[in-house]
């Protein structure tokens, strides 16, 4: 959104006119007379004014449009995450328009002003892993857009919010590469400023930690564009596979992260099980079908995105203001397959 865009207030103070004289103006109201209305318009035109869509759209009614930010929508969990958001929302009545950050603050900076543009009613947001500032959203919810976030979500806001069991996920799927034999767990995540990222790393360290494992610094690698850019994600893998002891396993914390890996250790010709063992957060429908077939851990996409936009609906049509908001936490659950075959046969 270009905030520095100019309003009827800025019209008004420049014309020594009345907000309420130049807001006719421009509807071409009756009650003001023809040289103030040519004064008003070409002075808008000239200056590029653009009428507020969202004050417009509050003043009308609703839009029935709700905006979403995604990473990618080539990433298995988003286009299902998509899937229920667009189920609910056309059940009520609601259209969706859908934007893509790339995991680039500023993309999604861009992407945001653009939905605000088109009028949407509310947002629906996972932020991206680049963003560390969430002032562009904390400002548009002062201004009275409906915002709930999904998956990577910001504390610094306070709305609904939508996220799976990352902490419970990230353990189990830990715990089950110690009891299949493996004891040089490495870890491949995502940006140190992601929610995802610290809930997911807080649960492979509390399985180490808990087996009696020293926890290896060395093993914990940060892809800051969660899997987007592969140069970064293969330098990571490389630097893993020079390490010392060498890891015999891996737990990926993403959707694109984990099928990364596996296509880049393909590639470098590392056997999974053989030379190290591969778990990751992956809802690829293909996970049964791979060589070897993934373990992963499944996050309930669908139902994130219908609760995250039931609960923005119910924001948007509530006669009251919210004041109170929930923490929607949803259960993962870990597939075993051949990656992750046991060290212990």
């Amino acid at each position: 959104m270009n905030f520095d865009a100019i309003t009827i207030r800025d019209i008004a103070r420049e014309l020594h006119l009345s907000v309420s004289t130049v807001s006719k103006a421009l509807r071409d109201s009756y009650e003001i007379s023809e040289k103030t209305k040519k004064l008003v318009t070409e002075f808008a035109q000239k200056h590029n004014y653009r009428p507020n869509p969202m004050a417009q759209s509050l003043k009308k009614g609703h839009s029935k449009s709700i905006g979403i930010v995604v990473s990618s929508i080539d990433n298995q969990f988003f286009s299902q995450v998509i899937n229920g958001m667009e189920s609910e929302a056309y059940s009520q009545g609601y259209n969706v328009i859908i934007t893509q950050s790339h995991e680039s603050y500023e993309l999604e900076v861009q992407n945001v002003g653009h939905l605000i543009h088109r009028a949407i009613d509310g947002l629906l947001i996972s932020i991206a892993t680049e963003t560390a500032d969430v002032e562009h959203l904390r400002r548009l919810q002062q201004q009275g857009l409906p915002i709930v976030f999904f998956d990577r979500v910001s504390n610094e806001i306070d709305t609904h919010k939508v996220i799976v069991d990352n902490l419970g996920g990230a353990y189990q799927a830990t715990m089950h590469l110690l009891a299949s034999g493996y004891k040089n767990i490495a870890h491949i995540t995502s940006s140190v400023t992601s929610s995802v990222t610290n809930q997911r790393l807080a649960g492979y360290v509390d399985a180490l930690v808990e087996s009696g494992i020293e926890v290896n610094e060395q093993y914990i690698k940060y892809c800051l564009h969660g899997g987007l850019n592969l140069d970064e994600l293969e330098q990571a893998i490389d630097e893993l596979m020079q390490t010392e002891p060498r890891p015999d396993a891996i737990l990926t914390a993403s959707d694109r992260i984990t099928t990364s890996t596996m296509t880049l250790l393909h590639k470098k010709n590392i056997r999974i099980p053989q030379d190290v063992a591969l778990v990751g957060f992956s809802n690829t429908v293909l996970a049964d079908v791979l060589n070897p077939s993934l373990t992963s851990v499944h996050q309930p996409a669908f139902e994130i995105g219908r609760k995250a936009t039931e609960m923005l609906l119910s924001i948007i049509n509530s006669k009251r203001p919210i004041t109170e908001f929930e923490n929607v936490v949803l259960p993962t659950e870990l597939f075993i397959r051949s990656s992750s075959a046991s060290k212990l046969k």
